[in-house]
Formats: structure tokens, sequence, C-alpha cells
């Protein structure tokens, strides 16, 4: 175990925030999240160097496809979340008790140093969520921006600002889930808040590169005044910020149907009214190409691993398209 950063003594125990769910812990409690115990008066990780999931993955598997196109990155998760999604996708990670290995902070960016070799740009912290995995990743953090390597977080954007403002300086890219724009959404599916989401976006956006996905979940969050709303606000911070529009399919508690594609498509077009990148996801080979806002030319084809970018440039238009970082098509 190691103590946790961002707690107080409270009358009732110890107060946690890290996060806006704000537990309250009395002696031996853990919060929502299942790794912060109160120990003796001391908030505890109970996740720290604990790694449940690795593997060197393609950087648009995050996804991310506008931060080093064509490169991959060591994937880390852990176990935990403060989150309760009742869709969760990797629910024997984030709420169930999966094996673990030790994987020291030193040792993570170690083993993203050896795999440089096979286009290894950094270290994603993702699977779980990582923001519960929080005084790990500052660790590890730092000694893998040392290294001259890159830090990627896949989160639901649940923290609060203080310690993500911490965090920051040593993150290069976020892929950030804005679950739905709709509050009742968060309360009633995630057990969280679409505000504090909302704020985290804004905040990376001002630091690092962001993307953002949204699962389209039938009847719940498809509605086309709630993508149009979402869309606008993306656009607002920037239209160039990429929205990854994802199938929903049945998973861990929640049995809707899975996402007509027909239902995806026309999110997607409602988006890109005020949106300039916006990606289906999980639909199979659609959506993996980038084409100029401006004349419509397909400057990058993932399926083919091919791009025709002229240094950063659409080769018909000369319009620039927004591209962090180098190229590896």
């Amino acid at each position: 175990m190691r103590e946790a950063l961002y707690y107080r003594q409270d009358d009732k125990g110890i107060a946690c925030s890290l996060c806006p769910q704000g537990c309250i812990l009395s002696e031996g409690q853990t919060g929502l999240c299942r790794v912060r115990q109160n120990t003796g008066g001391t908030l505890y990780s109970l996740n720290y160097g604990q790694a449940t999931a690795q593997a060197l993955d393609p950087i648009e598997k995050k996804p991310l496809y506008h931060f080093y196109p064509g490169s991959r990155i060591l994937s880390l998760g852990s176990w935990g979340c403060n989150f309760a999604c009742r869709f969760c996708q990797n629910w024997p990670i984030a709420h169930g008790s999966p094996p673990v290995t030790s994987l020291l902070p030193a040792a993570a960016a170690a083993l993203a140093g050896r795999l440089t070799g096979r286009g290894n740009i950094g270290v994603a912290y993702t699977y779980s969520e990582p923001s519960v995995w929080y005084e790990y990743i500052l660790d590890a953090a730092g000694l893998v921006q040392a290294a001259g390597l890159k830090n990627v977080l896949v989160t639901n954007g649940f923290i609060n600002p203080q310690p993500l403002q911490q965090l920051l300086p040593y993150i290069a890219a976020m892929n950030i889930d804005v679950k739905a724009f709709n509050n009742q959404f968060y309360q009633q599916i995630c057990a969280g808040q679409l505000e504090q989401v909302k704020q985290t976006v804004e905040l990376a956006a001002r630091h690092c590169h962001v993307e953002v996905t949204t699962l389209i979940v039938p009847g719940l969050n498809d509605s086309a005044a709630e993508i149009s709303a979402l869309a606008e606000w993306l656009a607002g911070i920037s239209p160039d910020i990429p929205l990854h529009l994802s199938r929903y399919f049945p998973n861990y508690k929640l049995d809707i149907p899975p996402t007509p594609v027909s239902t995806l498509a026309q999110a997607c077009n409602i988006a890109r009214q005020a949106l300039n990148y916006v990606y289906p996801g999980n639909a199979g080979s659609e959506g993996l190409a980038t084409y100029c806002p401006g004349c419509g030319c397909q400057v990058i084809d993932r399926l083919q691993a091919l791009s025709r970018l002229n240094e950063k440039n659409c080769p018909r238009c000369g319009r620039s398209i927004p591209i962090t970082g180098e190229v590896r098509f």
C-alpha cells in the first residue's frame, strides 16, 4: 500500500478529495473506487504498483487519431473505478477482482523504453479508470517523461481540478469519455456528474492534446438535440477536437440491444455540423479515415496504413490538418 494524496481528516473519518465523489471513509472503509482505504486514520492507495493488463497497442485503439498517427503505445491498467457504469466494457478489472502483477513505476518506464524499437512512443494509462491509480501514475509519468517518452490518459474525466492540474504537466494526450450530454444519464447510469467531466475537458484542452469519446446508447443519450449540444459545446473549445462516437453493445448490467448503425451514422452527421473531425467507432472499417474538412480529400487511410498528408497539410487544398506529433503511416 502507498499513502494516498488528496485527503483530509473529517469528523466522520477521512474525506477523500481526489474526485468529485467526495467519499467520507470511516476506519477500514474504501471509497466507491474500491482502491482508496482508511487504515488507522491514513488514506492508502491499494492498487499502487499493481497492473492487471498490459499490451503494446496501436495509438488509434485508445482511440487517439490525431496524436502520433500510426505509432504504438504501451498500455497499462490496474483495477478500480470511481464510476459504476451499467454498460462497463472492462468490468472484470474495473469492478471485479482480477489477478495482478507487480509493476513499479521505474519498471514501467524501463519497459516502455525497451519497446521503442517496436514503435512505442510512451505509456497509456487505460483499461480501468486511471485517475484512481493516481499516485502510481504521478510517479510513473515523471519517469516516462524524463526518458523522452509520452504519457497518455484514457479516462472518464471525473477528477477534481487540483489533482488534475498537478498531473497535467506530465501528460501529452488524453482521450476523455463524455458518457452523455445529460446529467440524468450520468446519475442513473454511471453514478457520476456531467459538469465535472466538462470541466476536465475544458482544463485539459488548454494543456495537452485532447480527443473525446461518447458511447451512443439507444434511447438514453442518442437524441439529435443531445448530440448537437455535445458537438456545439466541444466546438466552443475548439472545432478541431476529434470526437469519437462509438457503437454500444450489451455488456455488464445493461442489456439494451446494440446501437443501430443508422443511429450512429445520424449522430455523426449531426456532430459534423459543428466539428471538423467526427469518427464512428465500434463500426468495423467505418470511421478509420481522416478527411480534410475543407475539400473532403482523404488525407489518412488507417485501413491501408497510408498517409497522403504533405507535411500535415491537405495535398489537394493545402489546409493544415491538426495532428500532434509525427505521422508514422
